[in-house]
Formats: C-alpha cells, sequence, structure tokens
C-alpha cells in the first residue's frame, strides 16, 4: 500500500504516472478521457519519518514533487458544475487553478487562487479540506470517500510554495490614497485579510494586535510541525510592502479602547477579528493542580515563545513524562504531538466518544497515530489527582459507551456507572475549545453580543456600533482559518463600501 512506500518510492511512481499521462496526452490530441483520469491513481504526500520528527519541529508533510502535483491535477474531472466550490467558504475557482498546474502553468494557477485567497500556503496546510472542497469533489463521491477525492489543498499548498521559493511573488495593485483610516483589532487570518482588501482600495489600514508578533492562531496555535512561522511571517511582510502597519503589543480595551481609536486617533471604519482566545475548562476537582494547562496556554508557550527551544527561550516548559490530552479536535492533535516535542515519553488522548466521531483533520489523527500517540475512546475525566506537593500524578477518568445521535449528528456518550479508574500522569492538557474574551465588548458601549460572548452581526458583517464591523472567531466562536477569512473578505467588501460612500 502507498503508505508504506518511502519517499523515493513515492517519487519515482509519481515520475512514472506523469510520463504516462504525457503519452495519453500525446496519443490522443492533448486530452484525457474521464476513463483515463479515473485509471490515475491518487498521489500520497511525502512526509518526515515519525520516529525521528516526533521528537523535532521540523515540518511534517514535505509537499508534492512538480510531477505528483501534476499527476493529480490531471485527477480532476473539470465538472462543468463545480460541487468543490460550493463547499470553499472563499469560493476559490478549484477547477481553473487545477486545470493550471495540469497544463504545468503553475504562476497562473497560483494567480487564479489569489484572487479570492491571500494566504494559499496556508490555507493549503492548514484547511480541513476533507469538510469543505475534498468533501464536495465529485471524484470521491465516485470512491464514496472524500479521502480518495482530488488532493485540492496539497495542490494549493504545491503552487503557494513554488511562487514563493521561485521568487515570483507579485504583490496586490493598490488603488490610489482615498486618506480614509482603518483600523484592524486582531492580527489572525480575519484581520489580515480585511486589512489586505481595504489596502488594497486605497485606505490607510493600521493593525492593532494584543501580543508581540502578528498571525493569531497561525502564529501562536498551529504548531510549526504543521505551519512553518516563517511562511506566516512572509504573508505579514508582503502586507508591510503595500503600506499596512502593524502596532504590536496593543491590547484594545487596556491599552486604548476601541472608542479611543475611532475618535481620539480619527479612525474612519474599523474591523473586530480578535478570535476566541479564552480557553474552556472541564470544571472538575483538581483542575487547579500544577501540571494542568489549557491548550491555548501550551501551545502559546511552544509556538510564540519557542519553548520548545530550551537552551534559548525565556518561557519555562513544564517538564512530564506522561501527559493526558483531554479533546479530540486539531487543537488536541498539536497540544499532543507538542508534549511528545516537549520531551514526554507517553502522550494519551482521552475522549469520550469513538475514532468515528473525532472532529480533527483526518490527517492529523493519522500523524499522531504514527508518532506514537496513544487514544483512549469512550473515557472522559472526571477528576485530576495530585501529589501531597499539589502536582499531577494522575486522572480519575470514567467509562462510556455511546447512546443516540445528537443534534450535530454524533452519537452521544453515555456515562457507565461505578465504571470509574486512573490513569496515571504528571500532566494534562484541556483542548475543549475556546470561548470569547469579553474584554472588547465591555469597554464599547454599544457593541452587542450574543450570551456566548460572540459578537452579533448582520450580513455584511456590521455590528451594532456604528463604524464597526466584526468577523472570524470573535462572531464564529472557534471555526477554521478559511472560515475567518471568508468572513473577513465579506467584512472589508462592506467597508470599502461604506467608505466610497
Amino acid at each position: 500500500m502507498a503508505e508504506h512506500l518511502t519517499n523515493e518510492q513515492l517519487a519515482e511512481n509519481a515520475v512514472k504516472e506523469y510520463n504516462k499521462i504525457k503519452e495519453l496526452l500525446a496519443a490522443n490530441g492533448g486530452k484525457l478521457t474521464a476513463k483515463d483520469r479515473n485509471a490515475i491513481p491518487q498521489m500520497e504526500m511525502p512526509s518526515r519519518d515519525p520516529k525521528k520528527r516526533a521528537r523535532e519541529m521540523g515540518e511534517v508533510a514535505l509537499g508534492y514533487t512538480k510531477e505528483m502535483a501534476v499527476v493529480e491535477a490531471n485527477r480532476c474531472l473539470q465538472c462543468a458544475k463545480p460541487f468543490c466550490m460550493e463547499g470553499c467558504p472563499v469560493n476559490i475557482n478549484i477547477p481553473a487553478f487545477i486545470k493550471e498546474i495540469a497544463a504545468e502553468n503553475f504562476k497562473g494557477a497560483v494567480d487564479i487562487i489569489k484572487q479570492t485567497s491571500l494566504l494559499p500556503a496556508i490555507c493549503g496546510r492548514v484547511c480541513p479540506q476533507e469538510k469543505q472542497c475534498q468533501g464536495k469533489c465529485t471524484v470521491g463521491k465516485v470512491y464514496k470517500s472524500a479521502e480518495k477525492a482530488v488532493s485540492i489543498g496539497r495542490l494549493e499548498r504545491f503552487v503557494a510554495d513554488w511562487e514563493r521559493e521561485n521568487g515570483k511573488v507579485a504583490l496586490p495593485e493598490c488603488a490610489k490614497a482615498t486618506g480614509k483610516k482603518v483600523a484592524i483589532i486582531g492580527a489572525g487570518p480575519a484581520g489580515l485579510t480585511v486589512a489586505a482588501d481595504c489596502a488594497r482600495a486605497g485606505h490607510e489600514v493600521t493593525v492593532f494586535e494584543a501580543f508581540h508578533k502578528a498571525g493569531g492562531v497561525m502564529m501562536y496555535g498551529i504548531p510549526e510541525f504543521r505551519l512553518p512561522k516563517a511562511i506566516v511571517q512572509s504573508e505579514i511582510d508582503n502586507l508591510k510592502k503595500i503600506g499596512v502597519k502593524f502596532e504590536l503589543n496593543f491590547l484594545v480595551g487596556r491599552t486604548n479602547t476601541l472608542e479611543q481609536i475611532l475618535t481620539e486617533k480619527g479612525f474612519d471604519a474599523a474591523f473586530v477579528g480578535t478570535g476566541a482566545g479564552l480557553p474552556k475548562f472541564l470544571n472538575i476537582p483538581g483542575e487547579n493542580l500544577i501540571g494542568v494547562f489549557s491548550a491555548n496556554e501550551y501551545l502559546t508557550r511552544a509556538n510564540l515563545m519557542k519553548g520548545y527551544d530550551k537552551e534559548h527561550a525565556a518561557t519555562p516548559v513544564y517538564e512530564a513524562k506522561h501527559v493526558v490530552v483531554c479533546g479530540a479536535g486539531n487543537v488536541a492533535m498539536d497540544a499532543a504531538r507538542m508534549a511528545l516535542r516537549l520531551g514526554a515519553e507517553t502522550v494519551d488522548v482521552v475522549y469520550r466518544r469513538t475514532r468515528n466521531e473525532m472532529p480533527a483533520r483526518l490527517e492529523e489523527i493519522a500523524h499522531a497515530e504514527e508518532e506514537g500517540i496513544k487514544f483512549r475512546f469512550l473515557e472522559n475525566p472526571v477528576e485530576v489527582l495530585g501529589n501531597e506537593e499539589g502536582k499531577v500524578r494522575g486522572v480519575r477518568c470514567l467509562s462510556y459507551e455511546l447512546g443516540e445521535p445528537d443534534a450535530s449528528g454524533r452519537r452521544s456518550p453515555v456515562a457507565i456507572p461505578g465504571s470509574e479508574h486512573d490513569v496515571e500522569c504528571d500532566a494534562m492538557i484541556v483542548a475543549l475549545g475556546n470561548g470569547s474574551n469579553p474584554l472588547l465588548v465591555k469597554t464599547t458601549p454599544g457593541l452587542n453580543a450574543d450570551n456566548k460572548g460572540h459578537i452579533t452581526v448582520d450580513e455584511k458583517q456590521a455590528t451594532s456600533h456604528t463604524k464597526v464591523w466584526a468577523g472570524g472567531d470573535i462572531v464564529l466562536g472557534a471555526a477554521t482559518v478559511i472560515l475567518a477569512m471568508g468572513e473577513g473578505r465579506q467584512a472589508a467588501a462592506a467597508i470599502n463600501e461604506y467608505l466610497a460612500k
């Protein structure tokens, strides 16, 4: 099977398939039939050796070779009705960019993507494609599996990396200066998207960021081994080149209020994209013991503050040999895999449902398993156990069975009475999602939010406050990079329309 092949074998097979396609095209007047395309095998993504990478921060997935990308692109059926586009939150013209890759016009492909998405190197790496574009792909439906769909995300990553590595990145053209000023609160994917679109419209844009680095969750949350920070930084540097200003270590609601930014600093419009940074906990006994962390803190220390570089980083990292992670989303996978890289010998992921219900990306689950992460399904902590020093010594769990499906369609976990059992560990990471930090809403009169702290907006992302729009996780709750970007694009269009009037 393909997953047992070495990277060299994968590359050799890709060259063979590439040459076959060239022969078919030459014999058939430059065209492939649907039967020809269906016979092309899916290209696997080369990756680093699991035993080595589990202790290193280097990127795990290595990306397609040119031949792999061209072969994979030729699997696309170029459907008359491209359902894949319906699954993309920013509506990328997916068949068009894949067609250009098949023709080996990589610059043309990335130019098509950038008409609607400004961060293809990032989205190609971290988007949940199997639940979005690839989940709608006709090829995947033929095989009855989103895993067998055309690998849209890997192709997007390939051309974005090709553009950057070959020095072909072109800055967007900006309209003549309008004299209008736009404030962006939060330098995450939503905020950066709005900053780019407003700068292109000729407005003066300033991004206010609470941390000492811009990038939001792409910098502090997603680990280096999944999203190299140099890629995020290059996108931020490109924004600076088109005139976007960044004010770091600026906490809106403390450094200045949003009202002060609009009035005293003279901004004509503002976008709030502060994300969802308030971690949720289990609220069980022992959760305040030394050695219990939110995934937010754990990953921020490692990613943003480079805690893994123990010889040079100023931030301390808690030494633990056996770590339990509670949760089963992408953040839980990131935290579990990071724990290995920070020195843990054993990492258990505890989840009260089964593998079938896990919300994490299939690729992330597979990578975690390859690296030695253990999964304890149908269990959930009810108490954290401590020693005489107030440090974690274990987690008491309850066993579960699956009952009827809940509102999301997933079967609900039902606790089994009397099934308590202890799991020894010396650290626990809670990865159960995040809520909204209430600071900005509380310090901004007239800015409405729902009972969960999410800012309420209309169909154009406008808030209840004049001159203020919002989008991303502060509106959606914890979502994805591409969904945040989609909201950012809508908000930017509305802000540009408002300022034009």
